[in-house]
Formats: C-alpha cells, sequence, structure tokens
C-alpha cells in the first residue's frame, strides 16, 4: 500500500471500498437494466408482427372485424390520435367494457365515470352525439343498466364507421401492414414502405404496451 493511502485513517479506507462496492453494483444493474429494456422492445415488436395478412385483410371487411381485434384496436387507436379524435373510440371501448360489469353495485359509479369524461356539458373528452341521443343518455343515468350507453355506442360506431374508418383503410396505419400479392418492389418503393412500416409498428406498440 503506498504511504497517502497508509496515512488515511481506517474509516476512510472503508468508506472509500463501500463507495467502489457501490458504484460496481449499481453499474451491474445499469447493464442489467438496458438489456431488460432492450429484450422487451424486441418481445413488442416480434409481437405486433405476429398477426397473419389474412386477418389484416379483414379489418378492410367491416369496422367490427377491425376493433374486435386487439392489434386491429391498437392500430385505429393510433391513427384516431394521429387525427385527434381518439375519444371516439375510447368511448365504445369504456362502454364495452362497462356492458361486461356484474356487480349491481358498480353501476351506478361506472356509468357517471362515463358520462362525466364523454357525454356531459363539461365532458373533459366530450364525444358528437345528437342533443336527442345525448338526452336520453342522460335521462337513463337516474336508474343506470347495462344497456343505458347502447344508442349512445351505436352513434359514435356509425360515426367512425362512416368517416375515419374509411380514412384509415387509405393510410399507413393499415396499407402499411398489407402486403398486396405479386406487388412490384423497386429500391425506392421497398426503402419507402420499410420506414412507413416501422413508423406505424412503432405507434401499434406504443398503443399496446
Amino acid at each position: 500500500m503506498c504511504k497517502g493511502l497508509a496515512a488515511l485513517p481506517a474509516t476512510c479506507l472503508k468508506s472509500a471500498k463501500d463507495m467502489k462496492h457501490r458504484l460496481g453494483v449499481l453499474l451491474q444493474k445499469s447493464d442489467s437494466c438496458d438489456y431488460s429494456s432492450s429484450n422487451g422492445k424486441k418481445e413488442k415488436v416480434s409481437t405486433s408482427q405476429r398477426v397473419s395478412q389474412e386477418e389484416v385483410r379483414k379489418w378492410a371487411e367491416s369496422l367490427e372485424n377491425l376493433i374486435h381485434h386487439d392489434r386491429g384496436l391498437a392500430a385505429f387507436r393510433a391513427f384516431l390520435k394521429s387525427e385527434y379524435s381518439e375519444e371516439n373510440i375510447e368511448f365504445w371501448v369504456s362502454c364495452e367494457d362497462y356492458k361486461k360489469t356484474k356487480s349491481p353495485a358498480k353501476l351506478s359509479p361506472k356509468a357517471r365515470k362515463i358520462y362525466d369524461e364523454f357525454i356531459s356539458v363539461q365532458a373533459t373528452k366530450e364525444v358528437n352525439l345528437d342533443s336527442c341521443t345525448r338526452e336520453k343518455t342522460s335521462h337513463n343515468m337516474l336508474e343506470p343498466t347495462l344497456s343505458c350507453f347502447d344508442e349512445a355506442q351505436r352513434k359514435i360506431f356509425t360515426l367512425m364507421e362512416k368517416d375515419s374508418y374509411r380514412r384509415f383503410l387509405k393510410s399507413p396505419y393499415y396499407l402499411d401492414l398489407v402486403s398486396p400479392p405479386g406487388a412490384g418492389c423497386g429500391p425506392e418503393n421497398c426503402k419507402r414502405s420499410h420506414t412507413h412500416t416501422l413508423d406505424c409498428n412503432s405507434n401499434i406498440i406504443s398503443q399496446c404496451a
């Protein structure tokens, strides 16, 4: 041991050794986290690519096929988010979840939460409903049942079906997931398609995480 270190009190040397040990542990944890994060991303990417082309094409047959498939719902939600209209699909999903409520005691608080978030005058994510449907839904809040949002949910579904769903089918969020048989792919097309697919998968993955 050098004279400088020998001259230090034993407590200082012990503290220095403890500090070195802690730094070593932290570095190991950091490496472990990076590795885990990297593996997690790879797992999500591979999961997002497991949807068959047959399934993806079914999404173009009807909005119902699209939003009743987990990956299709995630892709559609990402598209709506890009158009700042995700409140429509969020309302639809909330209604689906509400209809699965088994405890009568939970109906009223869950119904009130959905109403306050999507339908009331001061709703933070107000959906576009006509006055008649909005008034009827408000009346249903007096004695909430499993079907109290059915008409409002149907209206929003029809709105998405006639409007945003059609645009979704023409957007990269859908087109880049479809590989038409026999389609040509030159260097430029492949490069563009690959870039868009990565962006699309990234959006889908972030919604599914």
